[in-house]
């Protein structure tokens, strides 16, 4: 992480090329960039342009699965009262501010650890596209 801008890959070691090889991360002129390898070639992919399309994927389903997301949040609050229903409910209408928060401060790395043994994966293509976003579902959330 450059400390001077505070700017990080956001899914750092969660990023991994079609072959199933991890991307590296490293920073270069301040910015931060997976790096895809593609048979000996090494591809410098801007992080933001890939965590921004992993971000978008991951609002577009917590808003599909908006009832299930709510029960989740209200029952790790140990709390399935009305109001703390509304209280989670008003936080989706903040969700872009969220998500543009998290671009700005970054991943904590115990988060992106557990993400990782919940088996979340993010496959680029030697572009920089996303071609799959693999995440644990609710069910195999349950399972532990």
């Amino acid at each position: 992480m450059d400390h001077s801008t505070g700017k990080t890959a956001l899914f750092a070691g969660l990023v991994f090329n079609q072959n199933g090889e991890p991307a590296e991360t490293t920073t270069l002129g301040g910015e931060p960039f997976y790096v895809i390898l593609d048979g000996d070639f090494r591809r410098h992919v801007e992080a933001e342009a890939v965590d921004r399309q992993v971000l978008d994927w991951l609002r577009e389903q917590i808003l599909m699965n908006k009832k299930v997301v709510t029960q989740g949040a209200m029952s790790m609050l140990g709390q399935e009262d009305l109001f703390t229903k509304a209280r989670v409910n008003a936080s989706f209408e903040n969700l872009d501010e969220q998500m543009a928060q998290l671009m700005k401060e970054g991943l904590p790395e115990e988060v992106r650890a557990w993400l990782g043994m919940l088996g979340f994966r993010v496959v680029l293509d030697v572009h920089g596209e996303v071609v799959e976003v693999n995440a644990a579902s609710v069910a195999d959330a349950d399972d532990w």
